[in-house]
């Protein structure tokens, strides 16, 4: 429906700006509807809790505070801006506030990623590709109240930008570069879009012609160090950069977080039937692309290959990549130019974008007064730590899913999202010894780390280890978590459990 409507818009009015506020609308109210699955990720409240930590000093964190394992070491927080963002909607209107917020960065995504192909390809063309980039990207569970979903826009407009230009065989404008300095406040994604700047220079002058392409290239090259430069532009400045890669560097490690693992086809999936209709349509149509662009497709997919959180990445970024070719593959009718700026057609434009605006907020308060979101209960293990919080307990070993929920409770942490903060070593040890690959490591770590108490997920192999291992008892036990203290500890109880 919501493809048809876009393509009467588009043949039958004038107003065709209205296309991508509806596409984005529209994605807007799918994802408040299915907020709750927004909230499944445990970081969101470590997340929020830093971003409160800012509000509240009006300051940045520069060491680590909420962990026993790693207290005072360095530590920066690259997605600040996304956080400060939760925290303050998260106070205003509790989890509702980071939902929509989270909807919101989806929906100007949408709108942006189809106003950006409506100037290559027909609407309908648009939209579908729209549908489809959504849809990839929500099969994955990735869509969350993270820092990456609020960068999401940021990177459309951005890669969207530098095509244009590209296929306008000239430089990108420096009026642009306000946006990698917004990009890099909002999460260290950000360098992805410094590295396409090289490839995308490329295209622009390959095809433009023999006289200007030192001239253009050099101009590509000065904008590339000013966005370098722009992306410096944080709290933290240069070091926001290094931060930024931190990550690559963990190894192993991203191999054992969901995440950062690898695109697995074990089973169907839409990646899976997005790389094939890709390829088909490729060998279909005949499609022919420059090396340059032959390139991006190349790295995007695998990017995405290589880490399953770049599928979204993937799902956004090749239509951009491919618009052109697409355009001129199927010409599209000429448009009305004259008719476009008459004052009708823009008076129309911009009651119908404030009738939508209006839609979508009315819709927002009348779900909301009915709807209270909540996190996934999964990931809050409350009547366990009420428990720990009752023996006054110091150290916990806790499971890390379980890190960001402590954080937010005020509890020092074993381990946490933070894995750039931890190093390979450590969270391989971790996973390694409460996975049961190396069970004789639980121990060595509970005594190097003085651990009083144990808290892992109910379902995992840890508790198993513990149940046989000397000097430790489970004390509780319940759907979602496992206690186990030391024996020697004041105040064993017997154990019990919740169900």
């Amino acid at each position: 429906m919501l493809l048809s409507f876009a393509n009467s818009i588009a043949v039958q009015s004038r107003a065709r700006a209205l296309v991508p506020l509806c596409v984005g609308a529209g994605a807007y109210l799918f994802f408040l509807h299915v907020g709750d699955t927004l909230l499944q990720d445990s970081d969101s409240f470590w997340q929020i809790k830093i971003g409160q930590w800012i509000l509240d000093h009006g300051a940045m964190p520069f060491t680590d505070f909420y962990s026993f394992t790693r207290t005072g070491e360095s530590w920066i927080s690259t997605s600040w801006l996304s956080q400060v963002l939760f925290a303050f909607s998260h106070a205003q209107w509790d989890w509702a506030g980071p939902v929509i917020l989270t909807a919101t960065a989806v929906a100007l995504t949408a709108a942006i990623f189809v106003h950006l192909l409506d100037a290559q390809i027909e609407t309908p063309r648009a939209v579908l590709f729209a549908m489809l980039a959504l849809l990839l990207s929500q099969s994955l569970n990735h869509v969350l109240a993270r820092p990456h979903i609020l960068a999401l826009p940021v990177m459309v407009a951005w890669v969207g930008l530098l095509m244009a230009a590209a296929d306008r065989r000239s430089a990108p404008s420096w009026t642009w570069l306000p946006l990698m300095a917004l990009w890099a406040n909002l999460h260290g994604g950000f360098v992805l879009g410094l590295a396409l700047i090289g490839p995308i220079s490329l295209e622009a002058v390959e095809h433009a012609g023999k006289g200007q392409r030192l001239s253009l290239f050099l101009r590509w090259v000065l904008f590339g160090i000013a966005a370098l430069i722009a992306s410096c532009c944080t709290p933290y400045g240069w070091n926001t950069l290094l931060g930024a890669t931190n990550i690559l560097s963990l190894g192993e490690l991203l191999s054992v977080i969901f995440e950062w693992m690898p695109a697995n086809f074990a089973i169907f999936t839409w990646f899976e039937g997005a790389l094939l209709g890709l390829i088909a349509f490729g060998y279909y149509r005949g499609l022919v692309l420059s090396a340059p662009r032959n390139f991006l497709i190349l790295f995007l997919t695998w990017s995405a290959l290589t880490h399953v959180r770049n599928i979204e990445v993937f799902a956004f970024l090749v239509p951009l990549v491919l618009a052109k070719p697409l355009g001129e593959m199927v010409p599209r009718p000429p448009a009305d130019a004259a008719g476009t700026d008459r004052w009708p057609a823009r008076t129309i434009t911009a009651l119908g974008a404030l009738m939508i605006v209006a839609a979508s907020w009315t819709s927002t308060s009348l779900y909301m007064g009915h709807h209270r979101f909540t996190f996934t209960m999964t990931h809050m293990p409350v009547a366990a730590v009420d428990l720990l919080e009752q023996r006054k307990v110091q150290r916990i070993f806790n499971a890390y899913q379980f890190g960001g929920y402590l954080i937010s409770r005020d509890i020092p942490v074993f381990v946490d999202g933070r894995a750039e903060l931890y190093g390979e070593k450590f969270i391989m040890d971790f996973f390694k010894a409460t996975e049961g690959k190396k069970p004789e490591l639980l121990p060595r770590l509970l005594d190097e780390y003085k651990i009083d108490a144990t808290l892992l997920v109910a379902d995992a192999p840890g508790p198993q280890i513990l149940d046989q291992l000397r000097g430790w008892k489970r004390i509780y036990t319940d759907d979602i978590a496992v206690i186990h203290v030391r024996d020697n500890a004041e105040g064993t109880a017997a154990p019990t459990t919740s169900k």
